[in-house]
């Protein structure tokens, strides 16, 4: 030690006091002892003492890394304003035990005081040198590299040494890191008087770096890496403390300005020399690192031989599966309740990339042969439970491709379609959407393929596609069906209406037309839907035969009995009840009643014959198929014989009661009653007057049937009450002769009750004559 390290102990606290302006004492613990013992004090320090638990990433770790007795703890004391032990001016002893850490004054900032290399104290095991360094690379942003100007260009003294051995055999802790992460290798360069430049100091120390970088042995992979994949480097020089102490202490505070000043143009704490490692559970991390350090088997062997290999690479293959199987497990519960895994295709080979990795970090180093045979059975134990995940996601991409053909089919067939291109579209979705997720769960280095399940999704989709067909063609005839029935409703109706001679020619020609226009957008859509030629015409066979029974249907219902009726009624009407011009006749005694009775009900009669058959023009040709469902000649047919005769007795006996009236009308207006009849009504019926307008009973009755009768007349109802008056009152005579005819005969001998019956007869034959 020189005499930059001699002073009292008070004086690197008086100077952090001086440059923090608090005489607040900084706690410091000490977190890994000389026996090597990581301390459980961490945690409670971090949240309770120095207050960083809950800094999240915003915070730095810097390390210093030394011979014994060149200064570094008074180093970090004068830049962090820490209170770490220093040596004692009387004794040249080890002073730093172990490593350290506190918190830097009024900074997120740990610092960490590692014990110094080469000391005389531990002698020649370097077994603690080995790990705290490897520790300190583990864990540090910045490691501060504190030697003295003549130990540049040693290499013992400089600790090039330690530092190819902690490169050599740990260089697989920064792999994951590289390019990412890097640590800045900080070369404080004490006692510098300068005689020789800092930049041939700087050039010396990047070149001995890199020489025993080269020399380093790399893991596969690694070969061409260089040390400034890893490693950035910072060189500044300090001058002699004792000698210069001003010089000394304003350069100190310039290079503190490199930590605490981020616009410094030397700024030391880059966001990638961060670890990433959150505050909170910084504890975690360093403990696990100083476990691993402590449990690497690799640090202390000498050979690599192959039945150590063997042992090693068993035992790194367990570990390794074991963490494979850990983060596989998670993607069981999902594919096998049918969801598909976003991504699982490259997580799949991440997680076996990854652990194949992990076995080739630390496997890679041991015998050739061993290493790659093991890899080999890793690799084929990964595939093997992985291509459980594999077909289960398989299955569920044929469900939902499957499911999302059907779907997107129905949506598109819900307005206008093509429906060859509406399944085209559709099968060429869900065949791609299959195709993708399937190629991006196959992995490399397997002989995984999915034709059987890509096969089996085809003809899950044409049989979809042959019942959507099959259901819409249905859909589709029902529909021109429809189209068809509300066009043959509406020129039925109005043929109907006005029925002539050529109307069964005009609703042929018109159904003819409808049904060539139907038959024309059937035809365009089956060849939508790429039907066959026979398929076509079985079509076209089966809606014309659908539409004739249709026009059939429609016939018969306007033709139904007392609709036909109905028809007549209106026809005799028209022809007996109104003239040419439209208006209802007014019959008068010289009128011909009979004439225009007989004419009228003659002109309604010949409907009958009119709507008796369906009248084909000979000039049409009418395709519609016969068969056990029609028979076409018989459907020709509307009004057998028998109905018409029937149809012309009932009209008969409505039409009689119009001639009845119009003969009852002109008695009406041809009979008149006398003026004096009137006189003698009033003179001999005063009595009978003041004897109604005394009596509220009968003047109640008279004034009742009075305002009937005045009813009747203003609206011109006397006809219709009579012709009703003298049907009640005939069929009552005629009840009463039948009851009368009856009682007689029961009581009657058989020749007495034959000639009653005879007498009756009579009676009733000569009342129809007259």
């Amino acid at each position: 030690m020189t005499a930059t390290d001699i002073g009292s102990s008070n004086e690197p606290n008086g100077q952090a006091q001086q440059i923090n302006g608090t005489n607040k004492t900084l706690s410091q613990l000490q977190i890994i002892d000389e026996n090597q013992h990581f301390t459980k004090e961490l945690p409670k320090y971090m949240k309770e003492e120095w207050e960083l638990a809950d800094c999240g990433f915003n915070y730095n770790l810097v390390a210093v890394f030394g011979s014994q007795s060149t200064g570094k703890s008074t180093l970090l004391n004068r830049l962090f304003g820490t209170n770490f032990d220093v040596m004692s001016e009387t004794a040249r002893r080890q002073t730093t035990k172990g490593i350290w850490m506190s918190r830097g004054r009024d900074m997120s900032v740990l610092i960490m005081d590692v014990e110094g290399t080469d000391g005389r104290e531990r002698g020649e095991d370097q077994d603690f040198e080995r790990k705290s360094a490897l520790f300190s690379m583990a864990t540090s942003n910045v490691i501060i590299v504190n030697l003295w100007e003549h130990q540049v260009g040693l290499y013992q003294g400089a600790n090039m040494g330690l530092l190819k051995t902690v490169f050599e055999v740990n260089l697989q802790l920064f792999q994951a890191a590289r390019g990412k992460e890097k640590t800045l290798l900080l070369f404080v360069i004490r006692d510098h008087v300068g005689s020789t430049p800092l930049a041939n100091l700087s050039n010396t120390l990047t070149a001995d770096l890199e020489r025993i970088w080269d020399s380093v042995s790399k893991p596969e992979g690694l070969e061409h890496c260089t040390i400034k994949d890893y490693f950035d480097f910072m060189f500044t020089a300090l001058p002699h403390k004792i000698l210069l102490p001003k010089e000394f202490e304003q350069d100190v505070v310039k290079l503190r300005e490199r930590f605490v000043n981020p616009n410094n143009k030397d700024f030391v704490f880059k966001p990638n020399y961060s670890k990433r490692v959150p505050a909170d559970g910084f504890h975690v991390y360093a403990e696990g690192i100083w476990d691993q350090i402590m449990s690497n088997k690799d640090l202390d062997l000498p050979t690599q031989q192959e039945l150590l290999a063997q042992y090693r690479c068993d035992e790194i293959a367990t570990i390794a599966f074991e963490n494979f199987l850990g983060k596989i497990k998670g993607y069981r519960q999902p594919i096998e309740s049918g969801k598909i895994i976003d991504d699982l295709g490259p997580e799949m080979e991440e997680i076996r990339n990854t652990t194949i990795k992990q076995f080739d970090k630390d496997a890679s180093r041991y015998h050739a042969e061993v290493y790659k045979r093991k890899r080999q059975e890793v690799l084929q134990k990964a595939n093997s439970q992985l291509h459980v995940f594999f077909l289960g996601q398989l299955k569920n991409l044929t469900k939902k491709a499957i499911n999302s053909f059907n779907s997107r089919v129905q949506e598109k067939l819900k307005g206008e379609y093509d429906f060859a291109e509406v399944v085209s579209s559709s099968r060429e979705e869900a065949e791609e959407f299959f195709v993708t997720g399937a190629n991006a769960i196959l992995l490399s280095e397997t002989d995984w393929t999915f034709d059987e399940e890509f096969t089996q999704l085809k003809e899950s989709i044409s049989d979809i596609a042959a019942k959507s067909r099959t259901e819409e063609t249905k859909k589709m005839v029902k529909a021109l069906e429809k189209l068809f029935q509300s066009q043959v409703n509406e020129f039925v109706s109005l043929y109907f209406k006005t029925p002539t001679n050529d109307m069964w020619e005009k609703i042929i020609k018109k159904f003819q037309q409808v049904l060539n226009n139907v038959e024309d957008q059937l035809l365009k859509r089956l060849k939508s839907f790429n039907a066959t030629e026979d398929e076509n015409i079985k079509a076209v066979s089966s809606l014309r035969k659908r539409s004739w029974l249709q026009l059939r249907k429609k016939i018969d219902d306007e033709l139904a009995d007392n609709m036909f009726l109905l028809k007549l009624r209106e026809r005799f009407e028209e022809k007996f009840r109104y003239d040419d011009d439209g208006l209802p006749k007014v019959w008068k005694p010289e009128d011909d009643i009979d004439a225009h009775f007989r004419k009228a009900r003659d002109e309604a009669l010949h409907l009958i014959p009119l709507f008796a058959s369906i009248q084909v023009p000979d000039h049409v040709e009418l395709d519609i198929p016969s068969d056990e469902e029609l028979d076409f000649e018989s459907s020709l047919t509307i009004l057998t014989e028998t109905r018409q005769h029937d149809l012309s007795v009932r009209f008969k006996r409505e039409s009689d009661a119009f001639y009845l009236e119009a003969k009852r009308s002109v008695v009406a207006t041809t009979a008149r009653i006398p003026y004096w009849v009137f006189v003698m009504f009033v003179i001999l019926g005063w009595n009978e007057f003041i004897s109604i307008i005394t009596s509220p009973t009968y003047l109640v009755i008279v004034s009742f049937f009075g305002v009937i009768g005045y009813i009747i007349w203003l609206l011109n109802l006397f006809g219709p009450v009579e012709s009703f008056t003298y049907m009640v009152a005939s069929e009552i005579i005629k009840v009463g002769k039948d009851q009368l005819k009856n009682g007689l005969q029961s009581r009657a001998p058989p020749a007495i009750a034959q000639k009653i019956d005879s007498m009756l007869g009579n009676t009733e034959n000569i009342k129809k004559e007259q």
